[in-house]
């Protein structure tokens, strides 16, 4: 019986970590994904104090490429609104994995619960 119950809590232990884990990787992804939205409300607010007649360039690898201004501002948007996207995506995956971690939590807690009857019940029959 405990051999069985010890299964069991090894293996919700082991979805539990893996939760976790999911979850680490899901955090570090939202702070990047904020990161590129910050920098891109700086170049936003950047484009949007030059003049309509400024040069503007975008860097395509090593060259810099002239870029026109309204060109320049659409593809800041697009970015903008494609990252706020996916920042919305994955606040939903933290969501959803935090709900399954506390379920496995409250599995490894009745489980361990019924592992300490467990004990209980062999130490007084011993």
């Amino acid at each position: 019986m405990s051999e069985d119950l010890q299964r069991k809590i090894q293996s919700e232990l082991d979805s539990f970590k893996n939760t976790q884990k999911e979850l680490q990787k899901a955090i570090s992804s939202r702070q990047q994904l904020d990161g590129q939205l910050n920098e891109n409300m700086i170049v936003k607010d950047e484009l949007d104090i030059l003049a309509k007649d400024a040069k503007v360039y975008k860097s395509v690898g090593p060259v810099l490429i002239k870029t026109e201004l309204v060109e320049a501002k659409q593809n800041v948007s697009k970015r903008m609104e494609y990252i706020n996207k996916e920042i919305k995506r994955v606040d939903d995956q933290i969501t959803s994995l935090e709900k399954k971690q506390d379920i496995h939590r409250e599995g490894l807690q009745k489980l361990q619960h019924q592992f300490q009857q467990a004990q209980v019940k062999a130490a007084l029959h011993a």
